[in-house]
Order: structure tokens, then C-alpha cells, then sequence
């Protein structure tokens, strides 16, 4: 009744299950405007986004891709990997080779590796960069997706890979 411009839903994605998350979701968005924005709280994993879009959520923040870039978590568009795992010491390729963002296309990541092995914050703050451009570019692709009416498509896709 207040009339709100829009609605931030909070306390989720703080422990529980995405099978758990679902359901208290849907209950929260079924009680909200359908014409206000919805906004989703500490929500950053791919298959939680493609989830919580399906139901009618419009925008999200979360620490995820800062957090996994400061431990070498990589986010890329064939899942995740951890770049300090010996087997990328000697790997000149990109995090990600479909990634068009100024990280990937200038850097290895057995060099990435090694500025994280050695503790060298440029490393972390490289990685935390990609992670966010790569995000970044998930959303516009998810957002493009619907554009063209080939979302439920691309959440399958997503959900093959990060579920």
C-alpha cells in the first residue's frame, strides 16, 4: 500500500540448498508488485540468477566473483576452475577463451597462477576483474536471451554447467 519504487528481497543464498532457496523465493516474489522492481540480495552463482530471473527477479549484487577472484576462483562460460591447481603452471592460454575482457586477452593464466602463487595482489586483482567482466557479460546474455525469446533456452544451457 505504500507503493514502493521497488523490493529488495534479502536473507537467502545464506546456507540453503538451491531446492530450498526456491521455494522461499517464489513465496517472497508472489507477494510483491508485479510491477516494481525486484531486487535479490547476495545472489551472484550463475544457476541462482537463471533461477531467480525465471520467477521475476530484475536485479542482483553479490561478493561472489570478488571472493573467488581474491582465491583464484575462475568464472568462465565452461563452469569454474581454481587457477592455482598445479596443472595450470604452464598453461598459456586465456581463464577463458570465448572472454573478450582486457585480462584474457593479454594475460596467461600459468601467469596468473604465478602472481597468485607468489602473493602478488595484482594476480587476485586480475582474476576478480575477469570474474566481474565475465558476469557482467552473463547478465547482458541472459538479458538478450529473453529479448529474443530464448530465455528458458539459455537457462538450460546455464544450468548444464553450473547446477
Amino acid at each position: 500500500a505504500i507503493g514502493f519504487d521497488g523490493y529488495g528481497i534479502g536473507g537467502l543464498s545464506v546456507g540453503e540448498t538451491r531446492d530450498e532457496m526456491g521455494p522461499a523465493l517464489a513465496a517472497a516474489i508472489g507477494a510483491l508488485p508485479t510491477d516494481r522492481i525486484r531486487y535479490l540480495m547476495g545472489v551472484g552463482d550463475p544457476a541462482r540468477l537463471v533461477d531467480a530471473v525465471a520467477m521475476g527477479v530484475d536485479l542482483f549484487d553479490c561478493v561472489l566473483p570478488t571472493r573467488h577472484g581474491r582465491h583464484g576462483t575462475v568464472l568462465t562460460d565452461a563452469g569454474r576452475f581454481n587457477l592455482r591447481n598445479s596443472q595450470f603452471r604452464t598453461d598459456s592460454s586465456p581463464l577463458d577463451e570465448a572472454c573478450p575482457c582486457g585480462v584474457c586477452q593479454r594475460w596467461s593464466r600459468a601467469y596468473l597462477r604465478h602472481l597468485l602463487s607468489v602473493h602478488e595482489p595484482t594476480g587476485a586483482r586480475l582474476v576478480t576483474l575477469h570474474n566481474l567482466a565475465w558476469l557482467v557479460r552473463f547478465v547482458a546474455d541472459m538479458r538478450q536471451a529473453i529479448r529474443l525469446g530464448r530465455f528458458h533456452a539459455f537457462r538450460t544451457e546455464a544450468l548444464a554447467i553450473w547446477s
